[in-house]
């Protein structure tokens, strides 16, 4: 704990989509073990991080929102609410600004903090995939970012070249514990899912944008799956924001799913039932994302496909600085995970490449091989990320009171 912190040191969050949420709800709750229940906490996050004693400033649902053109008709709002949470932040004078994935949100509120109180120190959780694309945003980060946590192993030397310490903590599906068997079933009985029936697990996003787009040829897949696959159940693990229009969506298709809608539910027991749905499912098509890493996580083999606004797309391929969109792919150096993007993303390619997935074909123990060596690259056998994360951040807390 850095000296100096009256009560334990003070953060203030801002995390500002679902997967910044989970991330924050851990490391909050690293955070409290590691100073013995001394750290306090203040910021923007969503239902997860509220359940470990965040009293947000305003709904996480309004930052929700992916693409170059999606963003323009929320741009007002979202502009509002970045200055609304700077503005918070220097009042409170916390001994960190820690932002959380969403680099679009918390960057920002950095970028102001550090502009207008250069003695907040700035951390930033989820380094930026300057790889990827944009790779000059590693150099403009340094002007207003002092510490950076790296989920992928390869990441801080593309940061600390600019002068940022970063730290590989490891991603969080590395290490999480697959669904028992007791688990699964209980699932399998509470949906009334016949013994030996196959199943599919279907993840269309968890922003609107995403499943208003990916809900229609999602469907077309599933009635192609249907015809080859007798008896054929749908699983779909949603968030509580897209819940309802995932269901006025998904209400026609051929196997209508079985929606695991978080509402209602403690985050604990929203997240186990998310997890046992992932391990009862013989395959999953999700959209490219971190929700792949999960899938490696909970060994189920996947096919990922992904369709954004033309427009968005056009200037993203003029950027990117890789091939494959999917993590797996990414990490593991290959292909296995077939990958259908954009105009790509055809109903009976996506079903061709699933339909081996459901027996055991050389598809499936390809993607299983591929899968345990990406986890042990992702810290699978470290300390738990969230706690390593911890540990950075009071490091980097104590490397500030050092320098003072």
């Amino acid at each position: 704990m850095t000296a100096g912190m009256m009560g334990g040191p003070l953060l203030f969050l801002a995390a500002g989509e679902p997967s910044g949420d989970v991330l924050g709800a851990a490391l909050m709750a690293a955070l409290r073990d590691e100073t013995g229940g001394a750290a306090r906490f203040m910021g923007v996050g969503g239902p997860a991080m509220a359940a470990e004693g965040l009293d947000s400033l305003f709904s996480q649902d309004e930052l929700a929102v992916m693409g170059l053109v999606e963003v323009l008709p929320r741009l007002p709002r979202l502009i509002r609410r970045i200055r609304e949470t700077a503005a918070a932040c220097l009042a409170a004078r916390p001994d960190a600004l820690l932002t959380i994935d969403s680099p679009g949100f918390g960057l920002r509120v950095a970028r102001r903090v550090r502009a207008a109180d250069p003695a907040i120190r700035t951390i930033h959780y989820v380094a930026p995939s300057v790889w990827a694309w944009r790779p000059g945003r590693a150099k403009k980060m340094a002007a207003y970012v002092d510490h950076l946590l790296a989920l992928l192993p390869f990441e801080p030397p593309y940061f600390t070249a600019h002068g940022m310490s970063c730290d590989f903590v490891g991603h969080p599906a590395a290490a999480r514990p697959r669904a028992g068997d007791a688990e699964i079933a209980a699932l399998r009985a509470s949906l009334a899912i016949p013994p030996g029936a196959p199943v599919l697990l279907a993840l269309p996003g968890s922003r609107l944008g995403e499943v208003r787009r990916h809900c229609g040829p999602f469907g077309a897949v599933v009635a192609l799956l249907a015809q080859r696959l007798p008896g054929l159940r749908v699983i779909l693990p949603t968030v509580g924001a897209v819940a309802e229009p995932v269901r006025a969506l998904t209400q026609d298709w051929a196997a209508p799913p079985d929606i695991l809608d978080p509402r209602g539910l403690s985050p604990a027991v929203a997240d186990a039932r998310k997890w046992a749905g992932f391990a009862a499912a013989d395959a999953a098509l999700a959209a490219s994302g971190t929700v792949t890493l999960e899938l490696a996580a909970a060994g189920t083999p996947m096919v990922a496909a992904y369709r954004t606004h033309p427009l968005t797309a056009q200037i993203v391929r003029r950027l990117v600085r890789v091939e494959t969109a999917n993590l797996v792919n990414l990490v593991a150096g290959s292909r296995v995970v077939p990958e259908f993007l954009q105009e790509y993303f055809q109903p009976p390619a996506v079903a061709d490449a699933l339909t081996p997935l459901f027996s055991a074909s050389p598809e499936r123990a390809a993607q299983a091989e591929d899968a345990a060596r990406v986890l042990k690259a992702l810290g699978a056998e470290g300390p738990p990320p969230a706690l390593r994360a911890a540990r950075s951040v009071l490091a980097a807390l104590d490397r500030r009171r050092l320098r003072l």
